[in-house]
């Protein structure tokens, strides 16, 4: 089943950005899809904030794991 919501340790990959920023990054998602603290942040709020394309950062979040 593919992932729709985010967490900083994802943001941190997608972005190349640190763990703390992404955090921030994060939290200021939250904030502009006017939820509250602590809801989850999905992909289409992180993505309405930075602008990047949904099916891009949706296929990175999904894409199997390199070992």
């Amino acid at each position: 089943m593919p992932r729709i919501c985010l967490y900083p340790k994802d943001v941190a990959t997608l972005t190349g950005r640190s763990y703390d920023s992404a955090k921030r990054l994060v939290r200021r998602a939250r904030q502009a899809a006017g939820k509250p603290a602590g809801a989850l942040v999905t992909v289409q709020d992180f993505c309405r904030l930075t602008g990047l394309d949904a099916a891009e950062v949706s296929a990175a979040l999904n894409a199997p794991a390199s070992r």
